[in-house]
Order: structure tokens, then sequence, then C-alpha cells
């Protein structure tokens, strides 16, 4: 799979839910898997740049966003289940899911790490994607060809120091994406993967390290052939793998 190049309609018709998808990594795949043909749902807690994303999505020809402004550290079970059903009643199905929506939290030890950062970062990394996978499980299933992908990081392929809450989320998403995967293959359409962005030019990484220079780094832009590969149907034997993204370019 190495430089991949996704046909232009690799996505058509596709119904795509992305998390955190107002900046970042997460506003790379949207943009890329709209210009690929797919309608996509941007969630995310930030209005002004969903909006600002959806406007720009219109203004290149792409296919129209939906919108979904949600808090996922506050969300609640009833507000997971509200939006599939909002989605079921436009859209009636999905056709894939990025649990790209994630916060850093401290980087600090773990004897004096914060309890109510700790629940934080749990709330939004692990408990909102098993919630949504919960309610979303069941449109996913609707579809022919479903794809659902857990965003990554090295730090949940091997624990080390600081990494806190954080890592340990990472770590249990790719638990999870593991467990759906063995789950879903038997008796339905959707197949699970994680995949590893690597280092890039976000501001989680500028978080993680002030003293690094970011034009050193890939932008987001450049990790995405991965990503279009495993949603579209050209990854459709790929079940309960793990990926980075440079197993793409």
């Amino acid at each position: 799979m190495p430089h991949y190049q996704a046909d232009s309609q690799l996505l058509k018709d596709r119904i795509i839910l992305i998390t955190g998808a107002a900046s970042g990594l997460g506003k790379a795949i949207a943009l890329a898997y709209a210009q690929h043909g797919a309608t996509t749902i941007l969630l995310d807690k930030n209005v002004a740049n969903l909006e600002a994303l959806s406007d720009e999505i219109e203004s290149l020809g792409y296919p129209q966003a939906a919108l979904y402004p949600l808090d996922l550290g506050g969300a609640t079970v009833e507000q997971y289940v509200e939006m599939a059903e909002t989605i079921d009643k436009e859209f009636g199905k999905l056709d894939g899911l990025v649990h790209n929506a994630a916060v850093m939290g401290p980087i600090t030890p773990i004897h004096i790490y914060s309890p109510e950062d700790w629940y934080k970062v749990l709330q939004i990394n692990l408990n909102a994607p098993f919630l949504i996978n919960q309610s979303c499980i069941p449109l996913l299933n609707e579809s022919d060809d479903a794809s659902m992908l857990f965003v990554s990081d090295a730090c949940g392929q091997q624990g080390s120091a600081y990494w806190g809450a954080y890592g340990v989320s990472k770590s249990a998403q790719e638990n999870m994406m593991q467990i759906l995967a063995d789950e879903l293959e038997s008796n339905t359409n959707i197949r699970v993967n994680s995949i590893d962005p690597g280092n890039i030019r976000t501001q989680m990484r500028a978080f993680a390290y002030p003293g690094e220079d970011p034009e050193t780094l890939p932008t987001p832009e450049q990790v995405i052939p991965g990503f279009l590969y495993l949603m579209g149907s050209d990854s459709k034997d790929f079940n309960g793998r793990s990926f980075t993204a440079e197993d793409f370019i």
C-alpha cells in the first residue's frame, strides 16, 4: 500500500461522521473525504470553526457537510442517542466513523496527576467513543460496507513516563478497536481498524513538545492517504489491524 493514490470518487455517496473535525487532523480528514465524494457529518464543540469548515467545503464544490456541535466532555448518554436519531432521520445510515477527537491533558507523573484532569481526558478520549459506538453501530450496520477508524498514537502501543491519562486512553482505544473488530466481524459489514498519523504539525503536538520546530513536521494533509485507504472499499479485507500513516506514503 505504499504511495497509495485514492480514486477521485472513492467515497462517493458515503455518509461519514468525523469527531474533532473543526481543526487539525480532523479538518484535514473532513476535507479529504469531501473531496473524494463523501457527505461528511462534522462533530466538534467549536461551532465557529465548524461553520468555517462547512463554508470551505461548499466553496470547493464538494458535497454539503452536516454540522453536529457537541461537547464530548459534557455530553450525556441521552445526547448521544439523540445524535444517532438525528443522523438516522437525515441519512438513514452511516458508512464511516472516525474517532479523531482527543485531548492531551497534563504531561506529568501519575502520582501527582489531577483526578479532575484524569476524568476529563478519559471522558473525551475513551468514554465518548464508547457511547458514540453504542449509538451509531446500528447506523453503520445499515451500510453495505462500513468502516470505523480510531486515530491511535505510539504511546498507546507502548507506555512511557508522563503520558498519563492520554496514554492510558490511547491504549484502551486500541483494545476497544480489537474487541469491536472481533465482535462485528462475523455478523456485520462493519470493519474496525486504527491508524497512527505519527508526529504531525498540530496544536496538540505543539502542546506536548513546545520546544519543537513545527516546520520540521509533516502537515495533517500529508498523512491523509492512509485515512482514505482505510475508509474506502480498497481496504474491505482489513479488520482489527493497527496501521501507521507511513504505511501509505
